[in-house]
């Protein structure tokens, strides 16, 4: 199982990343870490090629390298990131089938 990205996710990202003056190349680095109102958050950054570790995990979608450390891959196996402009508001959201529970905001869950 890998961490895929919607069409709309890859042109997001690359618009950011745009803007940000990186690399074409620099990876998102997704990540799961304590916290939100039901007990896990999703985490998006990009990093620097330099700063990956030998555990971590590399998926490429849609040309975008991400990259995945294996504690947060346990709870990302199979999630698909979207992005959506839409009335409930503009942002990524992560469509995990690992997640029991999530919040009303999308933006925490649990297991």
């Amino acid at each position: 199982m890998s961490i895929t990205i919607s069409d709309t996710a890859a042109k997001r990202i690359e618009r950011i990343r745009d803007e940000q003056h990186l690399a074409a190349d620099t990876p998102l680095r997704v990540s799961v870490v304590s916290g939100g109102c039901s007990g896990l958050t999703y985490d998006l950054d990009f990093d620097a090629t330099d700063q990956l570790s030998d555990g971590d995990k590399t998926f490429e979608d849609h040309g975008i390298k991400i990259v995945v450390d294996t504690r947060s891959f346990l709870y990302l196996a199979g999630t698909r990131l979207d992005y959506s402009e839409g009335l409930t508001g503009k942002g990524f959201h992560f469509h995990n089938p690992n997640a029991s529970r999530s919040c009303s905001c999308g933006e925490s869950f649990s297991l």
